[in-house]
């Protein structure tokens, strides 16, 4: 199913045709001029002197014909190792940010406590999906436009990028940090799809293992424990157990799946449906949707609390993030944010929920407490909001 929203094809295919084009983002960054919303108050919590991405670098020019496919290597089936980063963590320091900035081909990384951006040093085209390992050692990046998923080392910026098929929209790293799922989204359902989650070896940065999930695997979270994954597909909500790198099972009453996200204590998962305006409340024991919740225009991304409280949800074509609490029942309230929300991201202590603007080319800080935007991080000039698009955003604890 391809899906536009305001007349923009997100998904994949737009990529395998023309100029290559990736998803919104990228159609979005061939347009010109100001953003009509924007001015001094176009955007709820921002003030003067707000911190700013580094400065602008556009893209480098498309090429006029889609890249050759590469050939995939052959795929060892090997079961997972045990985890490298299984020791204890060091005293909390603090919280780094990572955003996936795909209209501008970065990475920007961000100092939690100041929301000041601290570097855009990490290049990537098309970033749609970012991840980052428990010790902070390493970052991965869905490289849509590139067939690949680049794991970066964080302190020298070594790249090694790792073939995982056509159009990784998603990147999600085991909370063991031993092994990332990469969601190989294909053209979506139409002429090229794919139907595969690649599973990478963190100590050795590759490709150890292809799960067949269904058609245009999107997004990809994992239990608390790391025992199971829950994949949002084209076809629904499906369940991979880790240890056997198997699906185990689906989630009936979720035809189509775009945001997942897992509670804190695992016993939730929840889905959303952009076409149906829904959100979904799995039971995570019995894989029951527990609550069918009518959300904003165009709900894509969700998140929760590590509280367990509440549940935020990126309403796309309503400028505004959804608040609920865990259940489902009640809705708590919207929060105005910048323009397209595509991404939403919970910070770890709980006391902030980020939220990505594609069209504004910002990201919305929200405060848990009074759900309201203390202040956004902005992306590009005045006259280039379109240059970010910031898909994407993971969190990790400062060593």
């Amino acid at each position: 199913m391809v899906r536009g929203l305001r007349g923009l094809s997100l998904t994949a295919a737009g990529t395998a045709a023309g100029a290559a084009l990736i998803a919104l983002p990228v159609a979005a960054s061939a347009l010109t001029g100001p953003d009509p919303g924007s001015g001094p108050s176009d955007e709820q919590g921002v003030q003067p002197g707000a911190p700013s991405w580094a400065p602008f670098v556009p893209p480098a020019p498309r090429p006029a014909s889609p890249p050759a496919v590469p050939t995939l290597p052959p795929v060892p089936q090997v079961p997972p190792a045990p985890s490298p980063w299984g020791r204890s963590q060091p005293k909390e320091t603090g919280y780094t940010a990572y955003v996936a900035l795909a209209g501008s081909g970065r990475v920007a990384r961000v100092d939690v406590a100041t929301h000041t951006v601290t570097s855009t040093a990490i290049r990537a085209d098309t970033a749609e999906g970012v991840a980052v390992t428990p010790d902070a050692r390493k970052v991965y990046v869905a490289v849509t436009g590139q067939y690949q998923v680049m794991a970066v080392d964080a302190a020298s910026l070594r790249t090694t990028p790792i073939v995982v098929g056509a159009f990784p929209q998603d990147v999600a790293v085991s909370p063991d940090g031993a092994q990332a799922y990469a969601a190989v989204t294909g053209g979506d359902t139409g002429d090229g799809g794919s139907s595969a989650v690649a599973v990478i070896d963190t100590r050795t940065d590759t490709v150890t293992r292809r799960i067949d999930v269904g058609a245009a695997p999107r997004r990809v979270a994992f239990a608390p424990d790391g025992g199971h994954a829950y994949v949002a597909t084209a076809r629904g909500l499906v369940v991979i157990d880790t240890a056997k790198g198997t699906v185990t099972g689906r989630v009936a009453g979720i035809p189509d799946a775009q945001g997942v996200a897992v509670g804190p204590d695992g016993d939730r998962v929840y889905a959303t449906q952009p076409d149906a305006n829904l959100l979904y409340v799995v039971d995570a024991a019995n894989r029951k949707v527990t609550r069918k919740v009518k959300a904003g225009a165009e709900p894509w991304a969700v998140t929760a609390t590590s509280d367990g409280r509440k549940v935020y949800v990126a309403d796309m074509n309503s400028d505004s993030v959804g608040v609920y609490d865990a259940t489902g029942r009640k809705h708590l309230g919207d929060v105005p944010v910048g323009r397209l929300p595509a991404s939403v991201e919970a910070a770890p202590d709980g006391s902030e929920v980020w939220a990505g603007n594609d069209m504004t080319g910002t990201v919305s800080v929200i405060d848990t407490g009074d759900d309201k935007v203390t202040t956004t991080i902005r992306g590009g000039a005045r006259n280039e909001t379109l240059g970010a698009s910031p898909l994407d955003i993971a969190f990790v604890r400062n060593p």
